[in-house]
């Protein structure tokens, strides 16, 4: 059961991660009555944290602060500065961060996915840091919370894999384009398809602006992708029926950077492709993968059993439930 002041930071925090907002989103996102969303938006105005405006709720400079000092407390009560303990130590990774939701019945708990992403980037990213990008709309979410500031108007946004057969707002070329123009930086696209035949693969790498772009991976700063269940992943690609057969064959259940792994973290299947490798992803300094949902456990304990220990997590409290509780 919320306390009273978990459910008024859960209110100021949506407003703040979604806003513009209207009620009727916060009740349907926190499941709250109507009377109680009322009664906490009326009392977050008075108190200045948040203002309404034509086309909803948003919060106020000053609500933006007291957010960020209360962030710890809510953190403790809630329940969830614990499980990023546990949660860490199961995935033998550097940190977790957790937010709370379950983005597989909630798609607003991506905005507040991507607003940690956003917050940790700010972080650790570097002046004239090269920043490579994966695809997918867990990614995509980082767009809303970006900003021309200081710590990220220097860097340079890198697509991390060509084009697959997903919606092309959520591609990596595009994001990197979106990223740069939000911060004011700079970025670099490739333009090739990410699944390629043996044959073409071999040739393409002798491809001078491929055999650049191989350069810029093995010297990445930083890298922000996703993980995605094999399934997902198989469909979003169109993958042969042949290639889907022998997902299942080998009991894959997730897939990022182009490998796909069984429970036990192995790969069992990888596609040729132009895109960042793991092996150049693991001698990165800096790695930031963002996946949430109850739907996606499964694909995040497979992956995290041979990862690189000094990625932060960041997912949602509904997943990390189900890995804690041993799936």
């Amino acid at each position: 059961m919320f306390s009273l002041i978990q459910v008024r930071y859960r209110v100021l925090q949506m407003i703040d991660a979604s806003g513009p907002i209207g009620r009727r989103v916060l009740i349907d996102s926190l499941q709250l009555s109507e009377r109680e969303v009322r009664n906490e938006t009326a009392l977050l105005k008075e108190q200045n944290l948040i203002e309404m405006t034509q086309k909803g709720m948003i919060s106020t400079e000053y609500g933006r602060v007291i957010l960020e000092q209360l962030k710890p407390l809510f953190q403790e009560l809630s329940g969830l500065k614990a499980k990023e303990t546990t949660l860490s130590s199961i995935l033998g990774i550097n940190k977790v961060i957790i937010v709370p939701g379950d983005l597989e019945t909630d798609h607003s708990v991506s905005t507040l996915l991507g607003k940690e992403a956003v917050t940790l980037l700010m972080d650790l990213a570097k002046k004239n840091n090269d920043v490579a990008v994966t695809g997918g709309s867990s990614v995509a979410a980082l767009a809303n919370h970006l900003s021309p500031v200081k710590s990220l108007n220097t860097l340079r946004f890198i697509a991390a894999r060509g084009s697959i057969g997903e919606e092309l707002e959520n591609q990596a070329n595009t994001l990197v384009a979106e990223f740069a123009n939000k911060c004011k930086a700079t970025y670099r696209t490739l333009y090739f398809p990410e699944y390629l035949s043996e044959q073409a693969y071999e040739l393409m790498l002798e491809e001078p602006k491929v055999k650049e772009m191989l350069e810029i991976y093995d010297n990445i700063d930083l890298v922000i992708h996703g993980i995605g269940t094999a399934k997902e992943m198989a469909t979003r690609r169109n993958t042969s029926s042949e290639i889907i057969d022998l997902l299942k064959t080998s009991k894959a259940v997730g897939e990022a950077f182009g490998y796909y792994f069984n429970e036990s973290g192995q790969i069992v299947y990888r596609i040729n492709t132009i895109g960042i490798q793991l092996e150049q992803v693991k001698s990165s300094p800096n790695i930031i993968a963002i996946a949430g949902g109850a739907n996606k456990a499964k694909a995040l304990n497979a992956y995290f059993k041979n990862a690189p220990k000094q990625t932060v997590l960041i997912t949602d409290e509904a997943c990390a439930n189900r890995i804690i509780e041993g799936l």
